[in-house]
């Protein structure tokens, strides 16, 4: 029984996206759908001393911008050194700063990258590496692949020979199970439920940040707070 999980590109994503990697037989990162603005593709939060803050990826937009996430250029190679700046001005003195960041300053500070997917698709692997989470992972613009959303992400299961599909939650305002019945596919519900609180930095607990936060403030002991992933 194959496990295949398909969402949406996004950038340094907060612990559950990995729960979810880690509790399948194959991600696939579903990179050939609309970019949409203000969203989880090209940014993500993180904790300061003067609350929650947004670390954005600047990309190129094109008119109304009619663009799949594939096909969204980064805009400038400025950002990076940035970043990297403010992850160490607010996280230099968690506790796995230094272990963290020996192998992660080298991706921010001296890779190049052109398009957004290809930025995600870079620090979601290595993530999952450090965390021992070895599941294979694929962009949907390598298949080819019909219209219709749910019709692509059956599309997907085929092609894989998946036989189980995992989607989040949200996914239930949309999907057309019936369809993936039509074809012997099972849908399961993925459950991200309650997660303990680990020591954190800055004020009042906040698990919707990205996992970075949680990797800086507890390196090795990460996996321990999350749901799927157990070292």
């Amino acid at each position: 029984m194959k496990r295949v999980a398909i969402v949406q590109s996004n950038y340094i994503p907060w612990k559950g996206y990995f729960d979810l990697i880690a509790s399948v037989d194959e991600f696939i990162l579903f990179d050939d759908v609309q970019y949409t603005r203000r969203d989880w593709r090209n940014r993500n939060l993180i904790k300061t001393a003067n609350g929650l803050h947004w670390l954005t990826v600047p990309v190129k937009v094109k008119g109304k911008y009619n663009q799949t996430i594939a096909e969204t250029e980064l805009q400038g190679d400025d950002w990076a050194a940035q970043h990297w700046k403010t992850l160490t001005m607010n996280y230099r003195r968690a506790s796995c700063f230094a272990e963290i960041g020996s192998w992660l300053e080298p991706i921010y500070l001296n890779e190049q990258f052109t398009h957004l997917s290809q930025l995600n698709y870079r620090l979601t692997s290595e993530i999952c590496s450090w965390l021992g989470i070895r599941t294979p992972i694929r962009r949907s613009s390598e298949f080819t692949l019909v219209e219709e959303r749910s019709e692509k992400l059956a599309d997907i299961c085929l092609q894989t020979q998946a036989s189980v599909y995992v989607s989040g939650q949200a996914a239930k305002s949309y999907l057309n199970e019936e369809l993936f019945e039509e074809h012997g596919i099972d849908v399961s519900w993925f459950d991200y439920g309650p997660y303990p609180e680990y020591p954190q930095q800055w004020g009042p607990f906040e698990h919707g940040v990205s996992i970075l936060d949680l990797l800086f403030n507890c390196g090795s002991d990460a996996p321990s707070f999350m749901k799927w992933v157990r070292t």
